[in-house]
């Protein structure tokens, strides 16, 4: 089976020449982009566009998913913002020609996660429809301090909306750092959701986010299991390696990171990584 690597390049530089550059050093072709020069997809105009895409194709290498920031914004937020922001994000998706967006499920205060529960199916809902008009599938990462930041809730999303359209990032540090174990509490409610990973760990307790592997997350026995479930599809590395365990880290903790997960995979002998 086939396991392809991708990666957000934003951790490694903010140019998208630097970014090209490293992760063709770890013999990375695919990229969740995330931002570009400091500027977030949201804010890529079509001439950013054309030049993204002019230099992803001059390297080969392709956009796995688009890491939006659909729905990490609070629940009280009029949803009107986030549509705009989310016409633009299809258009970024259909212009570097990827079906995956990466989204999330509000900010929600824990005595409203009862009282606020109709509102995000219903928000969550609305977007999902309107992706299948593009046929673009979005993928809800379990984000901490969101709605969908426990594996129940995340299945309640998801069997709520009951949609093809609708699938799961499978984030495992992200899990850790609200006190949930991804595996195997997480990963076997999951299972049948998930289309996509994010590979980064995590310490229990305090949360420090460290390479896969590195940390509480069991990835030895979570990548196995994957394994023979027969999954086949993208892990994208996501080090989160720069001081406080905040996105970024250069250059050197990404490749330490990317290495981390090859060593990882290795033992997955039926697994074909690339």
């Amino acid at each position: 089976m086939k396991w392809t690597l991708s990666a957000f390049g934003d951790e490694i530089a903010p140019d998208l020449e630097t970014q090209l550059k490293v992760l063709s050093k770890n013999g990375i072709r695919y990229l969740e982009l995330r931002s570009v020069d400091g500027k977030d997809v949201l804010a890529l105009d079509d001439r950013d566009l054309r030049e993204i895409r002019t230099q992803l194709r001059k390297n080969g290498v392709g956009i796995s998913a688009i890491g939006s920031p659909i729905g990490k914004v609070p629940i009280t937020e009029p949803f009107a913002a986030t549509l705009r922001s989310f016409e633009r994000v299809l258009a970024v998706a259909k212009a570097l020609e990827t079906s995956f967006i990466r989204m999330f499920s509000f900010f929600v205060p824990r005595e409203e996660v009862g009282s606020r529960r109709d509102e995000v199916m219903a928000r969550i809902g609305h977007l999902t429809e309107r992706a299948e008009k593009e046929k673009i599938v979005l993928l809800h990462e379990n984000e901490k301090e969101i709605f969908g930041d426990t594996p129940e809730r995340c299945l309640d999303i998801l069997r709520t909306v009951n949609s093809p359209f609708l699938r799961a990032t499978f984030d495992p540090a992200n899990f850790l750092q609200v006190g949930v174990e991804p595996f195997p509490q997480a990963y076997y409610l999951l299972q049948e959701w998930i289309v996509y990973y994010h590979v980064k760990d995590a310490l229990a307790g305090g949360g420090q986010v460290c390479p896969a592997g590195k940390g509480d997350a069991r990835y030895p026995d979570f990548l196995r299991e994957v394994a023979q479930a027969g999954f086949e599809g993208f892990f994208s590395i996501e080090p989160h390696l720069a001081e406080g365990s905040q996105p970024g880290g250069g250059e050197e903790k990404f490749s330490q990171a990317v290495k981390s997960f090859r060593e990882l995979v290795s033992a997955e002998k039926e697994v074909i990584l690339s």
